[in-house]
């Protein structure tokens, strides 16, 4: 990682490491409700993102230095993205195939459409005033959030999601305008599972999700009942039981 990047790496519990790679909001803060139940099966490791990447080769760059720190000898891990660290985690998988144990993706897609919305919100966010970011977080959560999420898990995102920087976001949806791996998903080799909320409203999670399970060769693909976008705070999600029942070759 460069000298002036900070990821802010965290490491919990022992056992086969597991990296979870942060969404559009760059912060590893918000994994903080699966991370104590991942840690009493895994180690388990969170990070945030860089506020200025040049392209996700930079970003796949990083996460290869997360693994080696947290698995230091077998230099492999579960990789799990979420919805911006969804595409992460499918760059890296490209470049770096050898470097991952298995792979999950979460609410994510190979390329994001339409782009005329990626555009809109670069446009707006450049002349949003920042100090509103938290109002329409707030205001835009009923679309956003799982319907059991509850309202202090909201207000608990709004809070960690407060030092998200504006270029960190701008970077983040321009990086996008020119992300695209649809031709080379049928390249994955690895154990994938795919997971797509039921009810998300930001991205079409379901169908994007059946169209990478359908190109890459050692997939499943999960719906996640009753849940929005935002679904990894929610109190009825559990990630690990998720994996254990993948492993376990339960998942439908």
């Amino acid at each position: 990682m460069r000298d002036d990047y900070d990821p802010r790496l965290s490491i919990r519990g022992e056992g086969g490491a597991v990296i979870l790679v942060p969404g559009m909001n760059g912060t590893g803060d918000l994994f903080y409700r699966q991370v104590p139940r991942l840690e009493r099966s895994y180690r388990v490791a969170t990070y945030s993102l860089r506020d200025d990447a040049e392209n996700f080769d930079v970003l796949a760059a990083d996460l290869a230095r997360v693994v080696d720190i947290v698995a230091p000898a077998e230099r492999r891990a579960i990789v799990v993205g979420e919805s911006f660290g969804g595409a992460v985690a499918l760059t890296f998988a490209l470049a770096h195939p050898e470097r991952i144990a298995a792979l999950v993706i979460l609410n994510s897609f190979p390329h994001f459409t339409p782009q005329f919305q990626l555009r809109l919100a670069i446009a707006g966010l450049a002349v949003l005033p920042w100090g509103a970011m938290s109002f329409v977080r707030r205001l835009t959560a009923f679309r956003l959030h799982s319907r059991h999420t509850h309202r202090a898990e909201v207000k608990q995102f709004v809070a960690l999601t407060a030092d998200a920087t504006r270029d960190g976001y701008i970077n983040r949806l321009k990086l996008l305008t020119r992300y695209d791996v649809r031709d080379r998903l049928h390249e994955i080799q690895l154990p994938t599972l795919f997971l797509a909320s039921e009810l998300d409203h930001l991205v079409p999670s379901v169908s994007q999700a059946r169209y990478m399970a359908d190109r890459v060769p050692s997939s499943v693909m999960r719906i996640l009942q009753g849940h929005g976008h935002i679904c990894l705070i929610a109190p009825d999600l559990d990630l690990e039981r998720i994996l254990h029942e993948w492993q376990d070759g339960s998942t439908v």
